[in-house]
C-alpha cells in the first residue's frame, strides 16, 4: 500500500465534499455567467433597459433628423440634457 493508504474515497474522482464543492461552484460561475449575458442582451435591444436620458436624446436626434427642429434648437435641447 502506498504511504497516503485509502483516501481515495473522499478526495479521489470527484466524489467526497471537495467535488461536491468544486461542482457547486461551477455551476454558480454558469449560472451568473448566463444571467449577465442575457442582461447585457437585454439592454442592446430598443426600447429595453433604455436609461432616460439617453432615450431623450434620441428622440431629440430623430426630431433634427425629421426636420421638425432647427441646429439651434437642437444644440441648445442638447446641452439641457446633458448636463
Amino acid at each position: 500500500m502506498h504511504m497516503w493508504g485509502n483516501m481515495g474515497g473522499m478526495w479521489g474522482g470527484g466524489a467526497g465534499f471537495l467535488g461536491m464543492a468544486l461542482m457547486f461552484l461551477w455551476w454558480a460561475l454558469v449560472v451568473v455567467g448566463v444571467f449577465f449575458l442575457v442582461r447585457m442582451l437585454m439592454g442592446r435591444l430598443p426600447g429595453r433597459g433604455d436609461d432616460p436620458d439617453d432615450r431623450a436624446l434620441r428622440i431629440l436626434r430623430e426630431r433634427y433628423a425629421r426636420g421638425e427642429i432647427q441646429s439651434e434648437e437642437f444644440e441648445q435641447k442638447k446641452r439641457e440634457l446633458t448636463r
